[in-house]
C-alpha cells in the first residue's frame, strides 16, 4: 500500500522534502506489522479468558462437591493457576489495548479537538512518558525476575523461586511477564509514535485507519 498517494500536501510541493514521503511510507509499514502482531497476540488473549473460566469454574465446582463427598478434588496449584491466567492476560492486554486506543483519556476535551491537534497531544504523550516508563519497567524488573529465576549476587544460579503455598506453582515464570508486558508496550508504543507523526504530517489514512481501529475494539 503506497501512503504518499494518501499524503494531504500541508506545506505545498515547493517545501516538501523530496525523500520523506518514501521514508514514511516504510516507517508505516513497519507499524503495520507491529500492529499486526499485537492484534494476532490479543486475539489470543480470548482463548485465555476462556481458559481462565474452566478453571475457576472448576475451582468452585470442585471445592463444594469435594467437601460433599469427603474428597478433595482443588490444590493451590489450580487456585493459583486461575490467578496466574489472569495475571496473563493482564500484562498481555496492555499493547492491545493501546493499539486499538481503549485506554482511558480525558475526553471531556480530548474529543473537542482536531484529529492533528490529538496526534499532537498523543504523540508528546508517547514519546516523552509512555516509551520512558516502559523503559523504565523494563530496568526496574530485570534484577527481580533473574533473582527468582535462581541468579545469585555472586553470578551462579540457585533454584528458582517457588511459592510458598502448598504444591504451589513456581513464581518465577509468571514474573517474567512483567518483561513481556513491557516490552509489547514499548514496541506498540514505537508504533503508535509513527502513526501520530504521520498524521501530524498529514496522512489522513493513517487517521481514519485508528479510527476504524478504536470502533473495532468497541465491537469486541
Amino acid at each position: 500500500m503506497d501512503f504518499r498517494r494518501d499524503r494531504v500536501f500541508l506545506l505545498g510541493p515547493e517545501t516538501y522534502p523530496p525523500n520523506e514521503p518514501m521514508f514514511m511510507s516504510r516507517l508505516i509499514q513497519l507499524s503495520q506489522t507491529i500492529d499486526g502482531v499485537i492484534d494476532r497476540l490479543g486475539k489470543g488473549i480470548s482463548w485465555l479468558i476462556v481458559l481462565t473460566i474452566a478453571v475457576g469454574l472448576y475451582n468452585v465446582t470442585m471445592r463444594y462437591f469435594g467437601r460433599f463427598i469427603g474428597v478433595s478434588l482443588s490444590s493451590n496449584a489450580l487456585i493459583e493457576l486461575q490467578w496466574y491466567l489472569f495475571s496473563i492476560m493482564f500484562c498481555l492486554g496492555f499493547a492491545y489495548i493501546l493499539k486499538h486506543g481503549s485506554n482511558v483519556r480525558v475526553d471531556f476535551l480530548y474529543s473537542h479537538w482536531s484529529i492533528k491537534h490529538r496526534a499532537w497531544v498523543d504523540l508528546v504523550g508517547t514519546v516523552f512518558f509512555l516509551i520512558p516508563f516502559c523503559i523504565l519497567g523494563l530496568w526496574v524488573s530485570w534484577g527481580p525476575i533473574l533473582q527468582s529465576w535462581g541468579y545469585l549476587p555472586d553470578g551462579s544460579w540457585g533454584t528458582w523461586e517457588i511459592s510458598s503455598d502448598a504444591n504451589g506453582l513456581p513464581r518465577a515464570p509468571i514474573k517474567t511477564m512483567l518483561i513481556v508486558a513491557f516490552g509489547t508496550l514499548l514496541i506498540q508504543s514505537l508504533s503508535q509514535t509513527i502513526k501520530y507523526l504521520a498524521i501530524v504530517q498529514g496522512y489522513t489514512q493513517v487517521a481514519d485507519r485508528m479510527e476504524q481501529d478504536a470502533e473495532t475494539a468497541h465491537l469486541e
